[in-house]
């Protein structure tokens, strides 16, 4: 299935993709796109519906984050050697783990902020994992039976805040607007294989970014695995699994960086895409 919240911010109602493409209201049979939800048990009842007895959503509406009530918006760091390259580290002996606020949460089609005074913000796109059910100490062999599904992300991020600015990285990679997820959450029995994804980035036309998920340091399924080894994982929480090579911090001779009134376009093979343009922040 592919799952989606549509409406207006803070007014998303629960959706569900037909298969000729047609948003089917789904706010009759759940409340939202959250928490118990994204059980196995939940979904398969999902699955069984009568997709054309639901309401079909009419014009277009706004695509609101894939996921509500986001607990946690786990990321990391490093996790493509070639991206490790491009950014001058070493490549990670275990993962490198960082967080996005959950006030970053954004639509996928939503506005970007190029944050007051910045000169360095980048693009990542990143494949997301949403966790389905409680995961405490899970084994790697049995990590992907606590997905629910899998959907695009993009870690935007502010190289200065970031990498200059002291601390942690989690100050470059939270500011609002920097957490787009979506449009859908595809369930698991969708992505049978989560390692043979592509996914891409542009800007302006631009392709910068050209990957795939078989090039991951560590799968799916090990990040899993030592994320809940590290932290109780919830229903809803989200795993941002890192990115390919061609941000704009790894373009040589020069980086290149977002500024105001710029398009991207981003995607991942059958999760869908996301298109932004990026505004300065008021």
């Amino acid at each position: 299935m592919k799952l989606l919240r549509f409406g207006p911010k803070g007014q998303e109602k629960p959706g569900v993709i037909d298969a000729d493409g047609v948003i089917r209201d789904l706010s009759g049979v759940v409340d939202d796109i959250a928490g118990d939800v994204l059980s196995d048990a939940s979904l398969a009842r999902l699955r069984e519906l009568d997709l054309r007895a639901l309401l079909a959503v009419p014009g277009e509406p706004r695509i609101g984050p894939c996921v509500g009530q986001v607990g946690k918006f786990i990321c990391i760091g490093l996790n493509y050697a070639d991206h490790a390259a491009e950014s001058g580290v070493a490549v990670p002996s275990e993962p490198v783990i960082f967080n996005k606020w959950t006030s970053a949460i954004n639509g996928p089609h939503d506005d970007v902020e190029i944050p007051r005074g910045s000169t360095k913000t980048d693009w990542e796109v990143e494949l997301g994992v949403v966790i389905g059910k409680p995961a405490k100490y899970v084994d790697e062999a049995n990590a992907l039976d606590y997905v629910a599904g899998y959907c695009v992300v993009n870690d935007v991020s502010e190289r200065e805040w970031q990498l200059e600015r002291g601390g942690q990285w989690d100050k470059g990679k939270g500011f609002d607007t920097f957490g787009p997820i979506g449009p859908w959450l595809v369930t698991r029995d969708e992505v049978p294989d989560p390692q043979v994804l592509d996914l891409w980035l542009e800007v302006d036309g631009h392709r910068y970014q050209n990957g795939n998920t078989r090039t991951m340091i560590f799968s799916v399924a090990k990040l899993v695995s030592y994320v809940s080894s590290c932290m109780s994982l919830q229903p809803g929480d989200v795993i941002s699994t890192g990115t390919p090579p061609g941000v704009g911090l790894g373009i040589k001779p020069q980086p290149i960086y977002l500024k105001s009134g710029q398009a991207m376009r981003l995607g991942i093979t059958g999760l869908g895409e996301q298109r932004q343009w990026t505004i300065a922040a008021q």
